[in-house]
């Protein structure tokens, strides 16, 4: 893509490579494991127990090393559905990176620093881990930033826990652009996590993740795939960024299936590609319902897209 700071057209490897200087080594692919709570409302499907479980299993099997949940996903079922799979595998298995992140209690217009260590704790019991490396600070969008990095606040507490050595690395996740860059210049972060708005359809975090990279931050990009929309086939009546596509928006995802079927490219592949060839992420969060997406996504970030498709799929979003 013309202005994008990638190392040319090819597909990235999925490479294992350390989460900022000195930090966890992650692949370029994370899991994420929102859909695995349950949460028909949002996604406009459920996915059972078993076969959350399964989908976590099958991760353990493959080259993507890391996890990403949360402690608010189905109200805590992401997690639970996480440990009953560690149970399953005997462990957590070696070189497998978990990253959850801190909740105020469902609901609740209140966020404290005691409330940070007890979500991490609640996360940890349902993990059945006696730690996690990656540890995001959740939405902090929904709270006034000055109330959350007061003395004694929500991000002092996430300093405290790096400090004592609890969590390896520190993050914020969020989609508010401007109140992420306000994260960002507090220096306190080791990573930002942003979801939805560095996509094929949607470049709006481009300037943000030059701002976190250049401020020391490891970038981490969730949502390549809009939601479904970048992904899922028209006759699914897939969302764009978690709710109806407009008229617009369907055009013009019409418009790339047909670039992508005159290559025999999966448009889902360009879209993640689109992410994880671009050398300022650290990592794609994708979120997986099942064993076979996990699959899927493998074979993806690793097809070979010729030139040609990419400069067809600049035309089309020019």
């Amino acid at each position: 893509m013309s202005n994008d700071p990638t190392d040319g057209k090819r597909a990235v490897e999925l490479t294992i490579e350390p989460l900022g200087v000195g930090g966890p080594a992650v692949s370029r692919l994370c899991i994420g494991t929102s859909p695995l709570g349950g949460m028909p409302h949002l996604y406009g499907y459920d996915v059972a127990a078993e076969d959350a479980i399964a989908t976590v299993l099958r991760t353990f099997e493959s080259p993507i090393n890391f996890i990403d949940t949360s402690n608010n996903y189905g109200n805590g079922e992401s997690e639970r559905r996480i440990g009953q799979a560690i149970a399953v595998a005997g462990g957590l298995p070696h070189g497998i990176v978990l990253a959850t992140k801190a909740d105020p209690l469902p609901g609740s217009k209140e966020f404290s620093g005691e409330r940070v260590m007890s979500s991490l704790k609640e996360s940890l019991l349902r993990l059945r881990v006696e730690r996690v490396p990656v540890f995001y600070l959740h939405d902090p969008e929904q709270f006034e930033f000055d109330q959350l990095v007061r003395p004694g606040g929500v991000v002092d507490a996430m300093k405290e826990l790096r400090s004592r050595g609890l969590v390896d690395r520190i993050g914020v996740a969020g989609g508010s652009i401007p109140e992420m860059r306000r994260y960002v210049d507090t220096g306190v972060f080791d990573i930002l996590l942003n979801h939805s708005q560095y996509t094929l359809l949607d470049r709006t975090a481009d300037e943000l993740i030059d701002h976190a990279v250049g401020a020391g931050l490891s970038f981490v990009n969730a949502a390549p795939y809009a939601s479904g929309m970048l992904a899922k086939p028209a006759d699914n009546r897939p969302r764009y960024q978690y709710r109806e596509p407009d008229r617009m928006i369907e055009k013009r995802v019409a418009r790339l299936r047909d670039v992508c079927a005159d290559y025999a490219v999966p448009l889902a592949a360009v879209a993640l590609q689109f992410s994880t060839r671009d050398r300022r992420i650290s990592s794609t969060v994708v979120g997986v319902s099942s064993p076979t997406r996990v699959d899927e996504l493998i074979r993806n970030v690793g097809l070979e897209i010729p030139t040609a498709v990419w400069d067809e799929v600049d035309d089309v979003l020019a």
